[in-house]
């Protein structure tokens, strides 16, 4: 995210709905692969797809970074291909955390401290990429991104415990579900793609509402082959980080530096959700999360330019990360616990799938409408956008309400029988 900008300028990107392809790439193959990934943990197992998704991410942050050399095309396949990595390896890291532990206290915390990396691990990496694009060159963050994942490969096969899958007889393509996860993440990809390009060349281009079309279809097609399968599978950051780079013309560095207060409160919102998540039901800590996140877009989408960064914009970065740190480990933990100890990878993918994909799918929904304000106006076309946001997180906790008030808790079907020493 914050090498946008400097990278755009380099590969000669001028379009901003065109920009966006950089970020929207990579969540878009994270929010679709998800979903086959955690069921091909489940069966090949968990540890061996968490150590090859460490490495494809690695060999496609050297290509990324090689693209400079190559053509603006490349450099958004390279983005595309390397959200494969992270979509391998979500789901078989809560599945881990899923596996080793029986519901406990324990295991909440877990999961919050897994949920409290992301604002953490995004500011660190963020003040890393500014400072490589500012002051040497900003492809050396994406090969210093495929280091530290070779690194992290090989410290994770060392040291992460084994568990075997569940044996079964079945066919390996069967049990894989090889024709619903080709439907359904080309139906994913598809409605994905078409809105993105809507936003970028008009809906008035045909391919646009055709893609749309097919993808829909695909997905029809998926959820009748779910239907009878034997194994079925079952955007605020981005206008932000724009805001501060563009309307008050900020360095990345600068800017970075400005969200270092969402990894200090997002990990106090995962040490209080891992405490409260063992004393209070799941539903609510999730409607809670939703309103953090209806304050924090409103917060920024209303600030003005001139006002100083401690005014909203710092309320904002703070209030922000508790719907993050604590909606995923309560959505997590929700399904965790309603799925078997061998379909945790499953479990995890639903989660991730929804929370990767949301993001490339709303900054196609984002970009329609910023595209669709006065040329020039670029203040009016980022406030359009984060008021998007705005009624979908709106949307998010009146959803939130009838879960938390209508729904009834759900007993456990969670069974031991792995690693039973770290339980």
């Amino acid at each position: 995210l914050a090498t946008t900008q400097i990278a755009a300028d380099s590969l000669g990107i001028t379009n901003p709905a065109a920009r966006s392809w950089e970020i929207a790439a990579y969540s878009l193959t994270v929010g679709t692969f998800i979903l086959p990934a955690g069921r091909w943990g489940d069966i090949l197992g968990h540890k061996r797809m968490f150590v090859i998704g460490f490495i494809w991410f690695g060999l496609w942050s050297i290509l990324a970074g090689l693209s400079v050399y190559v053509h603006p095309i490349f450099f958004d396949f390279c983005r595309g291909m390397q959200g494969i990595g992270p979509a391998i390896l979500l789901p078989n890291g809560i599945a881990i955390l899923g596996t080793l532990y029986p519901p406990s206290p324990r295991k909440d915390m877990a999961f919050a401290m897994f949920g409290s990396v992301a604002p953490g691990g995004a500011v660190v990496g963020t003040v890393f990429a500014s400072i490589f694009a500012q002051f040497a060159w900003w492809p050396w963050a994406y090969w210093a991104m495929a280091i530290a994942c070779f690194v992290i490969a090989v410290v994770a096969w060392g040291v992460i415990p084994s568990c075997p899958s569940k044996d079964d007889n079945a066919n390996l393509v069967l049990r894989l579900d090889g024709l619903g996860s080709l439907f359904g993440v080309g139906g994913l990809v598809l409605v994905n793609v078409a809105w993105n390009q809507g936003s970028s060349i008009g809906w008035t281009t045909p391919y646009t509402y055709v893609l749309l079309i097919i993808g829909l279809g695909f997905l029809g097609v998926f959820a009748f082959i779910e239907s009878r399968a034997a194994y079925p599978l079952v955007p605020r950051v981005y206008y932000s980080f724009q805001f501060l780079l563009v309307l008050r013309a900020q360095t990345p560095l600068l800017t970075s530096a400005q969200y270092v207060p969402c990894a200090i409160s997002g990990l106090a919102a995962a040490v209080t959700t891992g405490i409260l998540m063992s004393r209070i039901r799941h539903a609510y800590i999730m409607l809670v999360a939703l309103l953090c996140f209806t304050a924090g877009v409103t917060l920024f989408a209303t600030v003005p330019i001139e006002q100083i960064y401690w005014g909203q914009t710092f309320v904002s970065m703070i209030v922000t990360p508790w719907g993050m740190d604590m909606s995923f480990p309560a959505g997590t933990l929700i399904l965790s616990a309603a799925m078997p100890r061998e379909h945790q990878g499953l479990a995890a993918s639903l989660v991730s799938t929804v929370v990767n994909y949301s993001i490339s799918l709303g900054l196609g929904f984002a970009g329609t409408v910023e595209s669709n304000v006065e040329p020039g106006e670029t203040l009016k076309g980022f406030r359009a956008a984060l008021y998007m946001g705005i009624g979908l997180a709106s949307l998010g906790v009146a959803v939130a309400t009838l879960f938390a008030f209508i729904t009834r808790p759900r007993k456990s079907v969670w069974n031991s029988g792995c690693m039973s020493r770290y339980s």
